[in-house]
């Protein structure tokens, strides 16, 4: 062992896999790499630096595979609109101000879902940005719709004259993922009722492939039975939302190793708000969305059974849904519909490294890259208390922020 390697010691582990709380365990990192997972009958490394975190859980940092990072979670019309119609300059700044806000709370990748200047994908490559942030980033740039349907806040529709193949593929060309739309919003005024597709399976799948001979996986925004199924049979590498579409298509994404990203905070921000404001036009609209998040809630319960695979992400920048604090809801959410704390705490963190194509992330086991955080609290209680993170590392080194979640 060198003078570099640094050992800790804590009072619970979660590993990022999924299986039980351990304890009393010792990990040892050098060179921003996890070396060892030490049990106290194992001989204990000489002339090394130990930190004490023996009453705390260590778990690894965290990763919301759904953001919007040129959105905030205002509910203020005015706010949201002045967001939309600002230079890429203040853009920039509120990208930034987001990115700090899911560091406060221990999230350190983002998987965006687009924007309609591309601007997520611009500031990533933004070489002033100084320093550079400590959260990856992964984007798609815009998003594609049909024209005349959903999707301008977070792309831009399928040109005249031209295929969705040839439209994704026009523009764009550094993203790290491609991004479809398939359906609409899901209602908030009527309960269960779906949207038509966008796009047939055809259309769907040549973009697909198109996109994966660039390397670049495909997350499609799909509610209801057909558009998910539709985008599914086409190949796509994620569904994203997903409200209503049935065990059948489950099924068909556990056989097919399709990951599936709930979103299932929008329902719970959307239904709080409604109840506190009362609405307009009909106060019943907060008992649909409460309707809705119970339905996805059995969702995926359902799908977790079935054997899906799982990643948190919030879609943080719709009204409500506020960046970082926003995963801890949603990893509450995945625990009241029957997840344990250490498999909710899997799909937010080693799933999601997996789906951003970050395969030394997000679980804590020799070799993988050393980036975890540790609070004052038994496993069953870490839920609660992410907004009191005691101990951020990453790649290897304690992480001191400014401000509090």
């Amino acid at each position: 062992m060198t003078s570099t390697t640094i050992a800790y010691r804590m009072g619970w582990l979660i590993d990022g896999t999924g299986n039980p709380a351990v304890e009393n365990r010792i990990i040892t990192i050098s060179a921003g790499r996890i070396q060892q997972i030490l049990t106290p009958n194992d001989p204990q490394p000489p002339e090394m630096t130990i930190v004490d975190l023996s009453d705390c859980t260590v778990f690894p940092a965290l990763i919301d595979s759904h953001v919007h990072l040129v959105m905030s979670g205002t509910t203020e019309p005015s706010i949201r609109q002045e967001q939309l119609m600002s230079t890429y300059a203040d853009r920039r700044k509120t990208i930034a101000e987001h990115l700090r806000q899911h560091l406060l709370f221990g999230v350190l990748a983002v998987r965006d879902g687009g924007d309609h200047n591309g601007d997520t994908l611009r500031y990533k490559r933004d070489t002033a940005n100084n320093p550079p942030t400590m959260v990856t980033i992964a984007s798609p740039g815009r998003a594609r719709h049909a024209p005349g349907r959903y999707g301008k806040l977070i792309g831009i529709p399928v040109e005249a004259g031209m295929t969705l193949e040839q439209s994704a593929m026009e523009t764009d060309a550094q993203r790290d993922h491609l991004k479809l739309v398939n359906s609409g919003l899901n209602s908030l005024t009527q309960f269960g009722v779906e949207s038509s597709p966008q796009f047939d399976k055809n259309e769907l799948a040549a973009a697909i492939i198109a996109a994966r001979r660039c390397g670049q996986p495909t997350m499609v925004h799909a509610n209801g039975y057909l558009p998910v199924k539709l985008a599914v049979e086409a190949g796509c590498d994620s569904i994203e939302h997903g409200f209503f579409m049935g065990r059948e298509n489950m099924s068909r994404m556990a056989d097919h190793g399709v990951v599936w990203v709930p979103t299932a905070v929008t329902m719970k921000a959307y239904g709080d708000y409604l109840k506190a404001q009362g609405h307009r036009s009909d106060p019943s609209f907060a008992e649909v969305s409460r309707k809705n998040l119970g339905h996805q809630l059995e969702q995926i319960d359902t799908a977790r059974q079935l054997g899906v695979i799982l990643a948190v992400g919030t879609d943080a920048g719709s009204p409500g849904v506020h960046h970082g604090r926003s995963l801890k809801e949603e990893i509450q959410l995945f625990i009241s519909a029957g997840f344990s704390v250490e498999g909710a705490i899997r799909c937010a963190s080693r799933n999601g490294a997996l789906l951003m194509g970050l395969p030394e992330r997000g679980e804590i086991a020799p070799g993988m890259r050393a980036d975890f955080l540790a609070v004052k609290a038994s496993p069953e209680h870490v839920p609660n208390a992410l907004h009191q993170i005691a101990h951020r590392v990453v790649e290897g080194q304690k992480i001191d922020l400014d401000g509090t979640a």
